[in-house]
């Protein structure tokens, strides 16, 4: 963050003039620093924060307008096309590409972090069998500490890489675990020899007595689910993680919190509201008349998936993941699939359609993502513990980011409109 050649912002209030310094990223619009209101006996006034810069931050870039995602810098697309998930990940941890000693290294640091401690199986056993999986994994996230004490001192660098590493490794580990308990299934152990990505769906669907083969263009695309996931700047959960972590509480416990802002339909739950959304509208028949219901603004009908609150050009995202989705389809031959017919219907009318182009509501990663995971059999609810397991990096980094430097305790102010000073009256006289 730079001062913007001592240019400042006047703000005039009752007559007086407060000069409030203006700053410059790298990219992006100049931010006015409003820290010296509190002392002039003001608030700034912006509800969800959209206008409200909390932190400065080196990993993540979005120009919404333009439909742009950078990572330490470089295009998603070109991630996504020459990278791989793990390599991205030790970009948002390190700040650079690793060269190709630095990336085995941490290639084989986070196969062997993958088991997680035995004692840990018992706690799945207090959940009830139809528990959401995302409550599980909220519970056990945050148990994680009482697991691995022996890396929680946040001041301490090393504890936070070795916790970094374990976090990014036993996520896979736990959602799958989470998906087996819900089916009564034996927990099914990661293994060393096998990909990041092609491990997840081994432990996945793997049983004891038959073993799983994975495809090397399912792996492939569900590396790119991890790898698009993987950071988006501050949205509600990696706030959340900050806001967590400002306090000075333990990495899992902030990665829980991550977790469970996650959870919410308008955030982690977008992709399975798609397929919810597919399942009302039932029929590819009724598809037309549920695109006119979606126009009428009168008409509480939402067609999901589409449009985005940062993106309001084509999700960069979008475009990889269309064709992921396309690549996946054909290897399972999915085509014919009632529900995935609908979701290429609605595809098309909204690149297509006036009313659809002219408000930028275009496909999201989310409408891709659900209809990726349907076809490889994932249930729906456990595509938003598939999204946890991908941003993890992510929020890890920037909760790292936030631990390394000066950093103050989060506490946004209010504005009051609750009644004004009263006297108690006591019960008898009420």
């Amino acid at each position: 963050m730079a001062d913007k050649g001592g240019k400042a912002a006047q703000l005039t209030v009752d007559g007086k003039t407060i000069e409030l310094p203006v700053y410059s990223g790298t990219v992006g619009p100049d931010v006015i620093d409003v820290g010296k209101l509190t002392s002039e006996g003001y608030f700034t006034y912006d509800p969800g924060f959209v206008s409200t810069a909390s932190c400065d931050s080196l990993i993540t870039y979005i120009d919404g307008d333009e439909g742009v995602l950078l990572h330490r810098g470089y295009p998603i697309e070109q991630l996504a096309e020459h990278s791989d998930y793990l390599e991205l990940c030790y970009l948002l941890l390190n700040g650079e590409l690793p060269v190709k000693d630095e990336k085995a290294k941490f290639v084989d640091t986070i196969k062997h972090h993958t088991m997680v401690h035995e004692q840990l199986v018992h706690f799945f056993r207090g959940f009830r069998r139809d528990a959401h999986p995302m409550a599980i994994m909220c519970g056990v996230t945050g148990a994680l500490s009482a697991f691995y004490h022996d890396s929680l001192d946040i001041n301490n660098p090393d504890h936070r890489r070795i916790t970094a590493h374990r976090l990014i490794a036993k996520m896979p580990t736990l959602a799958a675990m989470s998906y087996k308990y819900a089916l009564g299934q034996p927990f099914i152990f990661p293994r060393n020899d096998l990909e990041y990505a092609e491990n997840f769906l081994h432990m996945m669907f793997a049983t004891p007595c038959d073993d799983y083969k994975v495809s090397p263009v399912i792996a492939k695309a569900m590396d790119r689910i991890f790898l698009l996931h993987a950071d988006h700047e501050q949205n509600a959960s990696t706030s959340t993680v900050r806001m967590a972590g400002s306090t000075g509480a333990n990495p899992f416990a902030c990665i829980a919190a991550g977790i469970a802002a996650l959870w919410g339909p308008a955030h982690g739950g977008a992709n399975e509201a798609v397929l919810n959304m597919l399942a009302e509208i039932g029929d590819e028949k009724n598809i037309d008349k549920y695109v006119k219901k979606a126009k009428d603004k009168d008409d509480p009908f939402r067609i999901m998936g589409f449009g985005h609150r940062v993106y309001k050009n084509y999700d960069p995202r979008a475009k990889v993941m269309q064709q992921t989705c396309h690549e996946v389809l054909n290897e399972l031959g999915a085509e014919d699939d009632p529900i995935l017919r609908m979701a290429q219907r609605l595809e098309k009318i909204a690149l297509e359609d006036d009313y659809f182009v002219e408000k930028k509501l275009y496909p999201n990663v989310d409408f891709y993502s659900g209809i990726i995971l349907k076809a490889i059999g994932i249930p729906t609810e456990m595509f938003t513990v598939i999204f946890a397991t991908g941003r993890t990096p992510g929020w890890i980094a920037q909760w790292n980011e936030m631990i390394s430097g000066p950093y103050k305790i989060g506490r946004p102010r209010q504005l009051y409109v609750g009644e004004a000073r009263r006297d108690y009256v006591p019960l008898k006289a009420r």
